[in-house]
């Protein structure tokens, strides 16, 4: 703990130390669908959240069998620009592969 002298008069000031929580980290996920082509999604994966193409290919498989994967654990603010980024691509690409996010 710091402490601080008051010039004026010589008395000292205690600074207390403050107790910061974490951010809360959000799942950023894919879901299923029966029309984005898994290699596109393994792209995806590799692109935006940098993963190699064999752990890309593995949160793919997943997804495909689970229903949803999870691609990362992020900041609220990452968190969603990734799935933002991810959902422009998929668009432009004509797909219509699913990413949200949820809290960890």
């Amino acid at each position: 703990m710091a402490t601080k002298h008051d010039n004026d008069n010589g008395t000292v000031l205690a600074r207390q130390e403050q107790k910061l929580k974490p951010p809360p980290m959000y799942q950023v996920l894919l879901l299923n669908d029966d029309y984005t082509p898994m290699e596109f999604v393994v792209a995806v994966i590799q692109e935006y959240f940098n993963k190699d193409r064999e752990t890309a290919t593995q949160i793919m498989l997943k997804v495909h069998r689970d229903g949803k994967g999870m691609c990362g654990v992020y900041p609220k603010d990452i968190a969603s620009t990734k799935v933002e980024l991810v959902l422009t691509h998929a668009r432009k690409a004509g797909h219509p592969l699913q990413c949200v996010m949820e809290e960890a």
